[in-house]
């Protein structure tokens, strides 16, 4: 089974996210800041991890810079209301996020992204 850790400080976005990848099938933390987010990134050990930008105590993009220092691997979606060109979207992408996925998303979307990253 898959494991995906969700890091976002919205808890109805949070719930919406962790429902799809439970009916998926995926097996699934989370955090509500970053620091924790550090934390199960090290004991959890993600296959995949998605995160919004803006986060207490530890951004996105620390997020995404320790989560390829853990396993470089490891991809890592970004949630953000901010637009695909915002200067922090694009430091994320060069920090080694994989992917977007814009506020408010659409489950379909999100599952496919999912199927891409794991097909094997």
């Amino acid at each position: 089974m898959k494991k995906i850790l969700i890091i976002e400080d919205d808890k109805i976005i949070k719930d919406i996210i962790e429902f799809i990848l439970r009916k998926e099938g995926y097996e699934v933390e989370f955090a509500f800041d970053g620091l924790v987010g550090f934390d199960k990134i090290k004991s959890f050990q993600p296959d995949l991890v998605i995160t919004d930008v803006l986060l207490p105590y530890k951004s996105g993009l620390e997020i995404i810079s320790f989560a390829k220092s853990q396993n470089p691997m490891t991809p890592i979606i970004v949630i953000s209301s901010l637009g695909k060109e915002d200067i922090t979207v694009v430091e994320a992408f060069k920090l080694g996020a994989t992917d977007i996925l814009a506020k408010p998303f659409n489950p379909v979307e999100l599952k496919s992204k999912l199927k891409t990253f794991f097909a094997a």
